[in-house]
C-alpha cells in the first residue's frame, strides 16, 4: 500500500524531464548541406569533398559546426567574409556580411587541395572561434595583407606547398599578413622554396613551432637567430629545418654557432646535411667545426665570400695526394728496375756515340789549326806567273 501510494509521488517530478529529454531527441538536427557529409552529428566534423563543382563555401553550414574540411574543390578566389555569407561585391555589403556571425564555434578549417589562388582581405572575417586554420597544397598567388584580421583564437596556421608560385610579392605579403596574429603558436611553411625566414613569423611573441623543412634555406643569418631569441628569457619557438640545400661554408658559422648553445631548438638538427661545398656534401651539419670555416677578411658575421676550408678535411686531401705521388714513384722506379739492362746498353751506346762525334771535332780542329796543312791558293786566270827572279 506504500509503495502503491509512493509511486505517484515519485512520476511526479520524473515525468516533465523524461518528456523534456525526449522533446529535445525528437528534435531534428541541422539539414548537412548539399554535397557534403557530416560525421557524427554537425557539431563535430563537416567534410566537403565534393570536386570541381563546388567553386564557394557552402552557405548552409549548420551554425553549429566545429570542424569544416573542404577538400578537392575549384574555390580559386576566396573573397571577404567568405565563410560568414559574404559574396558581395560592394563596399555596405562586405561590412554587413563581416560583421554577421554565421559559425560562431566553428574551431577548425581545413581547405587543402582546393585550387585556391587568391585570399582577400577579410577572408575569413566572422569566425571569432576559429583555432586551426590549413591553406597547404594550394597555388597562391595573391594574399591580402589584412586576410587573417579577425581571428583572435588562432593558434595554428598551415601555409604548407602553398607559396612557392607566389614569388617575392608574395612573401612580402604574408609578412603583413602574419603580423597580427599575436596568439599563434604553430606556423607551418614546409615547402615553398623559400631563401630565407619571413621577419614577422620571427617576430611572433607566443610561436612555439615554425616549420621550415624542405625549403631553399642555405643558413640562417645572425639577425635572424637574434630574431629567435626573445626578451626576458622567455623560451624561443622550436625551428625545423631539415632537407634544406644548407651551405657548410662561411654562411654556416652563425647557425652552427647557435646550434651549439641551443640543440634542443631544433628537434631535427641531427638531419641537417650540408649541400655544398662539393668536398662536404652530404656531411652532418654538426660535425663542423666552426674555427675551421674560413671567410673572407672584414665580414664578421660570416655572409662574406667563402675562401676555403682548412683542418682535417684539407690535411686529408694532402695525405691523399701525397699517396698517390709515392705510389707513381714506386711504379716509375719499378719500371727502371725491370728495364736496367736495356737502359744500360742505350747508355753504352749513347757514350760511344758522343765519343766519336768528339773525336771527329778534335781531329777537324787540328787540321785546321796547321798553317802547313792549308790549302793552296790558285792563281786568278789571266795572270802570268812570275818567278822571284825573273826581274819583272
Amino acid at each position: 500500500m506504500a509503495a502503491q501510494v509512493g509511486q505517484p509521488g515519485f512520476r511526479g517530478p520524473l515525468l516533465p524531464g523524461l518528456l523534456f529529454v525526449a522533446a529535445a531527441l525528437s528534435r531534428p538536427a541541422a539539414p548537412c548541406p548539399f554535397q557534403c557529409y557530416c560525421f557524427g552529428g554537425p557539431t563535430l566534423l563537416l567534410r566537403c569533398a565534393s570536386g570541381a563543382e563546388l567553386r564557394q563555401p557552402p552557405r548552409d553550414v549548420p551554425p553549429d559546426a566545429r570542424n569544416l574540411t573542404i577538400v578537392g574543390a575549384n574555390l580559386t578566389v576566396l573573397r571577404a567574409a567568405a565563410f560568414a555569407g559574404g559574396d558581395a561585391d560592394g563596399e555596405e555589403e562586405e561590412e554587413e556580411a563581416a560583421a554577421s556571425v554565421r559559425l560562431p564555434l566553428l574551431s577548425a578549417l581545413r581547405l587543402t587541395h582546393n585550387n585556391i589562388e587568391v585570399v582577400e582581405d577579410g577572408a575569413f572575417d566572422g569566425l571569432p572561434s576559429l583555432a586551426a586554420l590549413d591553406l597547404s597544397h594550394n597555388p597562391l598567388r595573391v594574399l591580402g595583407g589584412a586576410a587573417f584580421r579577425g581571428l583572435p583564437a588562432l593558434r595554428s596556421l598551415q601555409l604548407n606547398n602553398a607559396l612557392a608560385r607566389g614569388g617575392l610579392a608574395l612573401l612580402h605579403r604574408l609578412d603583413v599578413a602574419l603580423a597580427p596574429l599575436a596568439d599563434l603558436r604553430l606556423l607551418g611553411l614546409r615547402g615553398n622554396a623559400l631563401s630565407r625566414l619571413p621577419p614577422a613569423a620571427l617576430r611572433l611573441p607566443r610561436l612555439e613551432q615554425l616549420d621550415a623543412r624542405l625549403n631553399a634555406l642555405v643558413g640562417l643569418s645572425a639577425d635572424e637567430l637574434r630574431a629567435l631569441e626573445r626578451d626576458g628569457g622567455l623560451p624561443g619557438p622550436h625551428l625545423l629545418l631539415a632537407d634544406n640545400p644548407l651551405r657548410c661554408g662561411c654562411a654556416a658559422r652563425p647557425l652552427l654557432a647557435w646550434l651549439r648553445n641551443a640543440t634542443e631548438r631544433v628537434p631535427d638538427a641531427r638531419r641537417l646535411r650540408c649541400a655544398a661545398p662539393r668536398a662536404l656534401h652530404d656531411r652532418p651539419f654538426l660535425d663542423l667545426d666552426e674555427v675551421r670555416l674560413h671567410c673572407a677578411d672584414g665580414d664578421a658575421h660570416g655572409r662574406g665570400e667563402e675562401v676555403g676550408l682548412a683542418g682535417p678535411e684539407l690535411e686529408a686531401s694532402y695525405v691523399f695526394f701525397g699517396l698517390v705521388l709515392a705510389l707513381i714513384g714506386l711504379i716509375f722506379l719499378m719500371v727502371l728496375y725491370l728495364n736496367r739492362r736495356g737502359i744500360q746498353r742505350w747508355m753504352r751506346n749513347l757514350r760511344e756515340a758522343c765519343r766519336d762525334q768528339m773525336e771527329g771535332y778534335h781531329y777537324r780542329y787540328e787540321q785546321d789549326a796547321d798553317p802547313r796543312r792549308a790549302p793552296t791558293q790558285t792563281a786568278p786566270a789571266g795572270s802570268r806567273a812570275t818567278s822571284p827572279g825573273s826581274g819583272l
